[in-house]
């Protein structure tokens, strides 16, 4: 009878609660409590590696799904009946507002509740007028007609009336504006918003001239909240030689803290968070770190905490590919390629790689955009993004607290970001070079399930090579990678 590692038994777990949380939005199920106690109980009982107890994770893991699934469902059945009413409701400002269509206020809001009522879940885009400005963190009253949305947002107000009904006195939102106001100071514009959006995604003071170049250069990511950076600043940090494998450890977890904090626990930064603590956790116990396990694992109890993630946010599916690319695919090309493990750069460059064709054909099916030069220009910027971040902060930490030095200690964030801004000038003026062009959904899950079957291919035969004789090693080798892998020896 096939035995099942225990990471294998997790995994599949974890796969099948997402499984679970997707049909939910189609099959109403509510699994009885004593039925997933006794399922519980035999899986306790039964010894880990037997089908039968496979057959009782994909149960447990389907019925958790279901379960919490259904529980979403339900509100999302509340938020339906608001359509097109108008509705007071009370909320904590998520961002900073900007000024929007119709010199509106803009901002997203979470934690609303019907005024005198009940709680009301999901996110909330909000526009409207009535209030000079909102902060992160403030407590808004919003008075306008709700209607449903999809993606990460699960509704919208616009054109309400606002009233902040309590300020945020969160002394990390006070840093951020500080910090904000400091970079102001040591750097000139646009390099001043566009260190800001490099650090915690504030995009707001960006101008819309560079924005857009950003978009048709394929660079627009790196001025979001990204998870992708931190998931870099945390690997590099890893590897470099900071003292013993315990410092290296604490300076992670206090990247990964002070960056959840300062973006305000932004989606894509705890996502990040976890899968970057977990990699830790089995780097430091000397573990063999199994990406597919952290990813799914991050994945379920993400999707757990809050399912309208894997209902419509983009940018959940949009995190876990480029994860998938830089955990899993980067790795594989680096032992293909080489017959050593490449220096930090080479790898970074491999990742950005991984991770920017991973997530292209979503892009292109979702948004229908194409930029001809989107590879080159990451190539070209995503690994001096560490550097430009590391910089920025010494710059706005100069700009707080010794203004009339900040200029001299601010030059080297201003000539890195000065050079990352040209190359996007630069490629922005190339005629043609951003196309309106887009896949179909059966496309994009054909080429999301070759690489899935490669993947796995290349998997089998590493375990097959380790216990095979050399005759068997060479009846193993794939000829079309090896291939490949040859021509790319002779390019370098």
């Amino acid at each position: 009878m096939r035995k099942f590692r225990r990471t294998t038994l997790i995994t599949i777990f974890c796969l099948a609660v997402l499984a679970g949380l997707g049909l939910s939005r189609k099959i109403s199920f509510e699994p009885p409590t004593w039925g997933m106690l006794i399922a519980t109980c035999c899986l306790l009982l039964l010894k880990p590696r037997r089908i039968f107890s496979l057959i009782i994770v994909i149960l447990l893991g389907l019925s958790l799904g279901l379960w919490r699934g259904g529980v979403y469902m339900q509100k999302l059945d509340e938020l339906k009946t608001l359509s097109g009413q108008k509705v007071t409701i009370e909320a904590t400002a998520t961002s900073d507002a900007i000024y929007a269509n119709g010199s509106q206020l803009e901002f997203t809001a979470n934690h609303a509740r019907l005024l005198q009522s009940k709680e009301l879940a999901g996110n909330f885009k909000v526009s409207g007028f009535g209030e000079p400005m909102v902060y992160r963190g403030d407590r808004v009253q919003v008075s306008g007609k709700l209607y449903p949305m999809r993606g990460a947002n699960q509704a919208r107000i616009a054109y309400a009336q606002l009233k902040r009904t309590g300020l945020d006195s969160s002394w990390i939102n006070n840093f951020t504006r500080r910090l904000s106001a400091g970079m102001q100071t040591a750097l000139p514009e646009p390099n001043s918003s566009f260190g800001l959006g490099l650090l915690i995604g504030q995009r707001n003071t960006l101008p819309s001239e560079l924005t857009n170049q950003l978009v048709m250069v394929g660079l627009v990511h790196i001025v979001a909240v990204s998870g992708y950076n931190l998931t870099i600043l945390v690997r590099a940090m890893a590897k470099l030689k900071l003292g013993s494998k315990y410092q290296r450890l604490l300076a992670s977890l206090l990247l990964i803290g002070v960056f959840i904090l300062m973006t305000g626990f932004a989606a894509s930064i705890v996502r990040a968070a976890i899968v970057s603590i977990l990699s830790l956790w089995a780097w430091y116990f000397g573990r063999k770190i199994r990406p597919v396990l952290i990813l799914a694992f991050t994945a379920a109890i993400t999707a757990l905490v809050n399912p309208f993630y894997i209902w419509g946010d983009l940018g959940w599916y949009l995190s876990f590919l480029a994860f998938y690319g830089v955990l899993i695919i980067a790795p594989l090309v680096a032992r293909r390629l080489f017959a050593r493990r490449p220096r930090l750069l080479m790898m970074v460059v491999l990742e950005t790689l991984a991770a920017e064709i991973m997530a292209l054909p979503l892009i292109m099916a979702t948004f229908n955009q194409l930029s001809l030069v989107g590879l080159l220009t990451n190539v070209l910027v995503v690994p001096l993004i560490p550097f430009a971040m590391l910089f920025s902060v010494i710059a706005a930490a100069a700009g707080m607290l010794v203004p009339a030095l900040a200029g001299w200690l601010a030059w080297p964030a201003n000539l890195l970001l000065t050079y990352i801004l040209d190359i996007v000038r630069l490629f922005a003026k190339i005629p043609s070079i951003f196309l309106h062009k887009s896949i179909s959904t059966t496309g994009m899950l054909y080429f999301y399930g070759l690489v899935l079957l490669l993947v796995t291919t290349v998997h089998r035969q590493r375990s097959h090579l380790k216990t095979a004789t050399p005759q068997q090693n060479l009846m193993l080798h794939n000829p079309i990678t090896d291939y490949f892998a040859q021509v790319l020896r002779r390019g370098k």
